[in-house]
This record gives structure tokens, sequence and C-alpha cells, in this order.
């Protein structure tokens, strides 16, 4: 599971990926396993004819640079991958977490104060306090509303005394074609990526519904899985979800839970695996470990609702 691949590193976000280490990630991948799309590798999980080493590469949000630097590594690869879009940010938008970032990186201030948000005066003199500022507010604002969200990030560009925040770090509708027509699979991922917990069903549909149809316009063709938004089982989503979800004739969907699937698992709560690390052998044997304890993982896994 991927978000962002920068085209430089990020100094904010060190451990994010750029494009050279992704690069290097890709050429391992593209050696070692067989991809497919998300699905395509579920249709083959439901009649049991899945092959050793899959793996699916999956994209989450809809960052430009998904586009931008991730496309032309993962075609020069021969890899396909799956880019779950959520619609409300095309063409300008900018998701709630990427203004908060963005406000607190342009901030020239060298001191704030966010006792609005419960955490008081705070330093903005580097990297390092910009980064602990934005790692102690996003969980803070994650479960509010879409509104309460919007609320809070004005709050804090004022605080800040930002003007005005980037429009350009989502893909533009063109961009969701591009992918589509080089033969990335398009998934999707809502309208506003909100934690679908706290909507009430119908609005929960809408949005899956409405991000669905929009990007079945944007591509002039299906759209047959989705990715819930954040994805935490039984905290993120539960299990009405999933039924809408099913409902609305997807065929796959996956979820934040760490691990790999399996013969008999569900096809609507896939796990996935977020690979972090810096260090390419690392990495690789985080793989190993994330297939090994996917056993454990089922075990203690959190009962949905």
């Amino acid at each position: 599971m991927f978000h962002r691949v920068h085209a430089t590193p990020d100094p904010l976000f060190p451990e994010e990926v750029d494009a050279a280490r992704f690069e290097r990630m890709m050429r391992l991948v593209a050696g070692t396993f067989r991809v497919m799309t998300l699905g395509d590798a579920a249709s083959r999980l439901r009649i049991g004819e899945l092959p050793a080493r899959t793996m699916v590469i999956t994209f989450d949000d809809g960052y430009a640079d998904n586009a931008e630097v991730a496309l032309p590594i993962l075609k020069r690869y021969g890899l396909p991958a799956t880019f779950f879009v959520s619609t409300g940010f095309l063409d300008g938008g900018r998701m709630w977490n990427d203004s908060v970032i963005e406000c607190l990186r342009a901030s020239r201030c060298s001191e704030v104060d966010l006792d609005a948000f419960g955490l008081g005066r705070v330093a903005l003199s580097g990297p390092a306090e910009r980064r602990s500022a934005i790692d102690s507010l996003l969980p803070r604002l994650k479960y509010l509303s879409l509104a309460g969200r919007e609320e809070a990030i004005e709050r804090l560009c004022r605080i800040c005394d930002v003007k005005g925040l980037p429009s350009d770090l989502m893909m533009r509708a063109d961009q969701v074609v591009q992918l589509h027509r080089a033969g990335m699979e398009i998934g999707g991922h809502t309208v506003h990526h909100p934690i679908l917990t706290s909507l009430s069903p119908a609005e929960a549909e809408r949005e899956i519904a409405a991000g669905r149809a929009r990007l079945q316009e944007i591509i002039d063709g299906p759209v047959d899985v989705f990715a819930y938004p954040n994805g935490k089982p039984g905290q993120d989503y539960q299990s009405c979800h999933v039924d809408i979800v099913r409902r609305l004739g997807f065929k796959a969907a996956v979820s934040t839970a760490p691990g790999v699937g399996r013969a008999g698992d569900d096809l609507f709560q896939l796990p996935r695996f977020t690979p972090w690390d810096r260090s390419l052998p690392k990495w690789a044997m985080r793989l190993l470990l994330n297939q090994r304890n996917t056993n454990f993982n089922r075990v203690a896994a959190t009962p949905l609702v």
C-alpha cells in the first residue's frame, strides 16, 4: 500500500517513498513476484487459482505524483497497479491531512500557540519540530466530521499566518484517464475520504456510490474494487459498510489490516501492508514477516460490529 511517491525526498517525511526508492522496490518486485491488479487477483483467489507469489500494488487517495512519478516507473518494469481515488479532491482539491501538513510547512512562525487543539505553544524552528507538531495534530482531527475538519484547518491557517495552500497535490481527471489508458486499475475510495463510521449508513453509501460513479464517468469504464478510507476494521468501517460495498456490486475491497490474502478470505476485507522501510533488504524482510504474521493477525483482529 502506497500513498505518495515524491520526486525527491521530503525533509518533513523522510520515511515516505521517493522516486529512487520506489524504483529500487519495483525492480525487486518485478524480479520476484507475479504482479496483478486487485480485480484480477481477487477473481483468481475466488476460484482458487491464485498463483504463488502474487502481489498487488495499490495507491490510496489520488495524489498527482502517482501519475507523474510512479506511473513511468511502473511502466518501465511492466507492472500493473491499482489506484484508489477520492474524487472530491481531483482538479485542485486537497485532503484535510495535507492541509495540516502544508500549513505547518509553509508557516514562517518560529512558534505557534496550538492551545485551541490542546497542544499549547509549539516550536516550529526546524523540520523535526514541524513534523512533531504535525504528528500531534493529525490524530486530533482525524475523527472529526468533514465540517469539523475544515473548521479546524481554517483556524490552524489563521494561527500559523498562512494565506494559501498548494492546489496541485492531487490528480487531475485527465491523469486518472492517463493511468487507466496505461493499463492501471482505478478503484473507488469515496468522494471526501470520510471515516465511514462517522457517517450514517445512508451518508456512507452516498459517499461510496458517488465516488464510484464519478470515476466511471471519468474513465468511461467500470470501477469494480474499493478501499475503505483509513481502513481499520471495526474502527473506521463496520460490517454494514462491507454490506454496502458488496450490494453496490464491487468485486473486492481492501482494508489496512496487515496480512496477506489467502483462499477462503473475505474478498471485501482483504488485508494490505505498508512498506515504510528505507532499506531495501529491511523492506524485503518486512514482506516475509508480514506473511508469517498473517495467521496471528487473523486471530487477534478486532471483530466487526
